[in-house]
C-alpha cells in the first residue's frame, strides 16, 4: 500500500480555488494531519485562515459530505464548537465537484493538542455529552450511516487476513504461529464482546453520534475545547457506542517503547474525569455503564484490525507488536470489568 502523501498539482489548485472568494494569498502551506491519501493546505490571505482538503478515495461521497456538512451548520447553530464550512461562491451545494474530486474548504481555528491532564479529559467527557444533546433535534434529507466498530463483518475479515497481511515483517519471521494464534485469539476476543453487547444495543434508540471522538480531533486553549474537527464518521448508533470508544482512546497507556512493552492497564483516573465530564451534562444509565467495558474491546481490536490487515502494521509500529498489546489490554479490561462500571459511577 503507497503511504507516499498525496499532493495538490499547480493547475489543480488555481482550477479549485477560482470557485472560492477566499481573498488574495499570503500563503499556501501543506498541512499534515489526518489520512495521507486526503491533501490538506492551509491557506492564508487577509480575510482570514482557512484550510482546503481533497477527500480521499473512499470517502469522497457526495452525499456522504454533505450529510457531515449539514450536521456541522446545526451544531454551529447550537454554538457547538466545529470549524465554519466554506461554500463554493458558484455552487448550491457546500462541497465542490471538480477534477473528479471532492473538496471542501473550512475557516481555520487555531488551539493546542490534547495535553493528558484530567481537566481537558473531563472537558473532552463534557463536550461528547453536549454533542450528543445538540444532535436530538438534527434532520436531513441525507441519509445518516450506520454501522460501526461493534459486530462488524470487516473487522472480522481483517483479523482473518492479518495473518498473511503481517507475516511479511521482519519482526514476524520466524513468529508465524504465534502471529496465527493472536489473530485467532482477537478474533475470539471481539466475538464475544460482540455477542455480549448485542441484544442490549439492538434495543437502544440510535442518536447521531461523532464516531471518531479520540484527542487528535480535539483543539483546546486551556481547559476549553475551541474546535472539534473531522465529522466524517458521524452516523446513527447508540450514544453509548461513542462513549465507549471515546473513553478507550482518552484512557490507553502508551509508552515512548515498542506496544507490547506498553503497560496493560488502562488510566482508571481518566475513565473516571471522562465518565464525569459526560455525566454533567447527560446520565449514564446503568443499562450503558454494563455495555462499556465489552464494547472498549471491540473498539480497540477494530482500531488496529483494517491498518494491519491492509499493511501489516499500524502507523510505525509492525503488526505482530501491536496485535500483542492489544491482546495484553484485552486481559486488563477482562480483569478490571468491575473496577472499570465503578470509575463509570455504577
Amino acid at each position: 500500500m503507497n503511504d507516499e502523501p498525496e499532493r495538490f498539482a499547480p493547475e489543480e489548485l488555481a482550477i479549485v480555488l477560482s470557485h472560492y472568494d477566499l481573498g488574495v494569498l499570503d500563503s499556501a502551506k501543506e498541512f499534515q494531519a489526518g489520512s495521507c491519501h486526503a491533501p490538506k493546505l492551509l491557506l492564508e490571505s487577509p480575510k482570514g485562515k482557512f484550510l482546503l482538503k481533497r477527500r480521499a478515495a473512499g470517502k469522497n461521497d457526495p452525499f456522504r459530505v454533505a450529510f457531515a456538512h449539514a450536521l456541522i451548520a446545526h451544531l454551529r447553530e447550537k454554538g457547538f464548537p466545529c470549524p465554519a464550512v466554506v461554500s463554493p461562491r458558484d455552487q448550491d451545494t457546500s462541497l465542490l465537484r471538480a477534477n473528479g474530486h471532492v473538496y471542501e474548504v473550512f475557516e481555520y481555528v487555531e488551539g493546542a493538542r490534547y495535553d493528558g491532564s484530567l481537566k481537558q479529559t473531563a472537558r473532552a467527557g463534557l463536550t461528547l455529552a453536549a454533542f450528543h444533546d445538540a444532535v436530538v433535534d438534527f434532520h436531513t434529507e441525507w441519509d445518516p450511516p450506520t454501522g460501526s466498530y461493534h459486530d462488524s463483518s470487516a473487522v472480522r475479515s481483517g483479523l482473518i487476513e492479518i495473518p498473511t497481511a503481517a507475516s511479511g515483517h521482519d519482526s514476524a519471521l520466524g513468529r508465524e504461529a504465534e502471529l496465527l494464534q493472536l489473530a485467532q485469539e482477537l478474533h475470539a476476543s471481539y466475538d464475544e464482546a460482540a455477542d455480549a453487547v448485542r441484544a442490549e444495543l439492538e434495543q437502544t434508540e440510535p442518536t447521531i453520534i461523532h464516531g471518531d471522538w479520540h484527542p487528535g480531533n480535539l483543539l483546546f486553549r486551556g481547559e476549553r475545547i475551541v474546535a472539534v474537527l473531522d465529522l466524517d464518521a458521524a452516523r446513527l448508533l447508540p450514544s453509548v457506542v461513542d462513549v465507549a470508544s471515546a473513553i478507550t482512546q482518552f484512557s490507553i497507556v502508551r509508552s515512548d517503547s515498542a506496544p507490547d512493552a506498553w503497560p496493560e492497564r488502562f488510566d482508571e483516573q481518566r475513565i473516571r474525569a471522562f465518565a464525569g465530564g459526560y455525566e454533567t451534562v447527560r446520565r449514564l444509565g446503568d443499562d450503558e455503564r454494563g455495555l462499556i467495558p465489552d464494547l472498549m474491546v471491540e473498539s480497540l481490536v477494530a482500531e488496529a484490525a483494517l491498518p494491519i490487515a491492509q499493511t501489516g502494521s499500524l502507523g510505525r509500529h509492525p503488526g505482530l507488536g501491536v496485535l500483542r498489546m492489544i491482546a495484553g489490554k484485552i486481559r486488563w479490561l477482562r480483569q478490571s470489568a468491575d473496577e472499570i462500571r465503578v470509575c463509570l459511577g455504577a
